[in-house]
């Protein structure tokens, strides 16, 4: 038997990752705090992987602790050896992996890590192993905390280990990165979505930065060898992350009124069998009127603000395909909702072959013109690829569904 065990597994991805590392006897066990002490002394298990809450409740019940693990003070990985039950931490692994795989630098750094859980002592056992020059923890009442994070502008690289910003709480930052002076680089432990609100900032001030999709999957890799006594190629890793990434990264279909994003995505529904969430049927179900009786009856603003309230929804989600209105773009808070869990994809046609057929802000071939020319910059700033939809729905959506599996993201 092996399992991952923990209080609450429901959005684990454990399984499909130790499945996928061969592990095809790999399961999770949600275990209450009053049935954990009758499990562990049973040692009817090979081996364990644990996440919270019981990554210190556990200790108790080993015979040996690695040297690594009890510097960490939280064990996450049990191997079952003749009845005698072994301690490692293999969070501390991913967590290398993931920094060193993004190309940020920790030797002779500054580095902030916030949070004061058990994953932020893997985070500063890293950095120290790493050779950081100074290790700075962050919390909410500390000595050093968000209030007064102002004396520490002058960090190099800055790790999360909070959970703001996980699903379905998202996008979110425990901090902004205005006023960081240095920085050159930042991780985030959250895997869910696959950019949190600090990693969208990062990225757009174009700062190196790491989710905690590869950190879970390294973190697997080092307990399945510690269970089977095995070595594993560190090419598992980006292999598994990169079939996850597909699995759970929605296609997002952007782009000007009557360009087809509907049918075409529902033909990349038939071809993948995604979901399809249209948004401007959400509105209208959100709204209990039609998208012309919103804009006569409360004008474009309220239309813009249910807009982003329905986007905020379907951006949080994993594995569909979303499709937007036309002026979903013209709000730049909507990016992050869209890009946090997604690949955008622009539809384009020739703009005089666009219909105006119930569309109220463009009733004449002049106000489309003008509505193409004035979000033209805009689709540019959202769009991660883009295909002209101009021979059929079917063929367009085979292209997108192409590159979609041929390009893996980070």
């Amino acid at each position: 038997m092996y399992a991952l065990i923990g209080r609450k597994l429901g959005h684990s991805f454990s399984k499909p990752i130790h499945n996928a590392l061969g592990n095809a006897d790999y399961s999770l066990l949600e275990l209450e705090p009053e049935e954990l002490h009758r499990f562990m002394l049973s040692r009817e298990f090979d081996g364990l992987n644990v996440t919270i809450p019981y990554k210190l409740d556990v200790i108790p019940y080993l015979d040996e602790i690695s040297d690594g693990a009890r510097e960490i003070g939280s064990v996450n990985t049990i191997v079952n050896r003749g009845g005698r039950l072994y301690g490692y931490n293999t969070d501390i692994d991913g967590f290398i992996y993931t920094v060193k795989s993004a190309g940020i630098a920790i030797r002779g750094k500054k580095v902030l890590v916030l949070g004061s859980g058990g994953t932020s002592r893997t985070a500063r056992a890293a950095a120290k192993q790493l050779g950081a020059r100074e290790i700075i923890m962050i919390s909410r009442s500390g000595e050093d905390n968000y209030e007064n994070i102002s004396r520490h502008f002058d960090a190099d690289v800055i790790v999360n280990t909070t959970p703001v910003g996980m699903y379905p709480n998202c996008p979110g930052a425990a901090l902004s990165l205005d006023g960081f002076t240095r920085l050159s680089g930042v991780v985030d432990v959250v895997y869910n979505p696959a950019r949190t609100g600090i990693l969208l900032d990062a990225e757009a001030r174009g700062i190196k930065c790491a989710g905690g999709l590869r950190m879970l999957v390294g973190q697997a890799k080092r307990a399945e060898e510690l269970f089977f006594d095995r070595a594993i190629a560190d090419s598992e890793i980006e292999r598994i992350a990169s079939e996850m990434r597909r699995e759970t990264e929605n296609i997002v279909l952007i782009g000007m009124p009557a360009v087809g994003k509907s049918t075409v995505g529902r033909c990349l529904s038939a071809l993948s069998g995604r979901e399809v969430l249209d948004t401007d049927k959400l509105i209208v179900e959100k709204a209990g009127m039609t998208i012309p009786e919103i804009f006569e009856r409360y004008g474009e603003a309220r239309f813009r603000e249910i807009e982003t309230e329905v986007l905020s929804e379907v951006g949080r989600l994993s594995g569909k395909i979303i499709t937007c209105g036309g002026g979903a773009v013209t709000q730049t808070r909507n990016y992050p909702l869209l890009h946090q869990n997604g690949v955008i994809i622009e539809l384009m046609r020739p703009v005089d072959s666009l219909s105006m057929k119930g569309r109220p802000l463009s009733k004449s071939a002049d106000a489309l013109r003008e509505m193409f020319r004035t979000r033209r910059p805009m689709y540019d700033s959202f769009r991660d690829a883009v295909f002209y939809n101009m021979v059929s729905s079917e063929e367009t959506a085979k292209k997108i569904w192409r590159y979609f599996n041929e390009n893996p993201r980070n």
